[in-house]
């Protein structure tokens, strides 16, 4: 049901055209959000904020964008008319570094280092949760053209956080199981949050006492040699790209194992292919994904 509009902070105004500018998701003829399941539920809350209806979500106007990619893990839209405002969304860790100020009591100030630890600890209990989070930005622009995109997403102004459920589906434990008894062992590569994956990873079974959880960021540091000696104690891998994911593939085959990798999308395929067996996804899975399982 659609809300008072005039009872919103200016902070919650701003997160939600942020999070309806800055999507890809679309209205199908029956009203309801097409698109990547994380989108569509931004989409959807900004209908039942009542500061979008379907008629202004169909009409958006996109001028310029920087569109999302694995290894920024932010996404970026240019919007609006006369004055215009590039809104960025994206992994809160992430955004957090480009921020230089934040709207607070509707007014745009420098972010101190209390705002940076207040938003990161709120990002750490939502994330224990097993919740994904996801954070907000802007920045005005003075061109309907995003200049300079290697450098454009910095000195932004952050918005605030939102946090979606995004839980296992039933079946999913009973296949970790399955995989398990037959000694398959099942590892998790994700793009989510550390705490986030691996409140997930120990609920479905994936992760328990006796292994390790780690970040990208962690493998850039090893050798392949550092890293063969890692991976039998690691099940959910973290905040990756594409080149950490064919560097766990490789490291295990180095190992004489055979490797199985399952994905969806385009950043999936390097390590797909790499794998001795490529799972492309069938329904959501993209065709560059399905092409390098095949």
């Amino acid at each position: 049901s659609e809300q008072d509009v005039s009872s919103h902070t200016p902070e919650l105004i701003e997160v939600v055209k942020c999070m309806a500018e800055c999507n890809d998701s679309n209205l199908d003829e029956n009203e309801k959000p097409i698109g990547d399941p994380t989108e569509t539920a931004l989409m959807d809350f900004a209908l039942h904020c009542g500061l979008y209806t379907s008629d202004s979500l169909r009409s958006r106007v996109r001028h310029d964008e920087i569109p999302f990619d694995s290894n920024r893990k932010l996404m970026s839209v240019l919007t609006g008319d006369k004055t215009y405002t590039m809104y960025t969304k994206g992994a809160p860790d992430v955004l957090l570094d480009r921020c230089t100020h934040i709207l607070l009591d509707g007014k745009v100030i420098k972010i101190t280092a209390e705002h940076k630890q207040q938003i990161l600890d709120e990002n750490t209990n939502m994330a224990n949760n097993a919740l994904r989070v996801l954070a907000f930005a802007k920045k005005e622009l003075k061109d309907k053209h995003i200049k300079d995109k290697e450098n454009a997403e910095k000195d932004l102004v952050f918005l605030g956080l939102c946090a979606e459920m995004d839980p296992p589906r039933p079946e999913a434990k009973d296949a970790v199981s399955k995989c398990l008894r037959a000694g398959i062992r099942p590892i998790m590569i994700t793009g989510d949050h550390k705490i986030t994956a691996s409140a997930i990873a120990g609920k479905l079974g994936i992760l328990d006492e006796s292994k390790r959880a780690i970040e990208g960021r962690e493998i850039e540091q090893l050798s392949d040699d550092e890293l063969d000696d890692l991976v039998d104690d690691v099940c959910v891998y973290a905040r990756v790209s594409p080149e950490h994911k064919v560097r766990i593939v490789d490291s295990w085959q180095r190992k004489d194992r055979i490797v199985a990798m399952t994905g969806d999308g385009v950043n999936d395929a390097p390590a797909i292919k790499s794998a001795d067996i490529g799972v492309g996804m069938g329904i959501t899975g993209t065709d560059v994904s399905k092409a390098a399982s095949d």
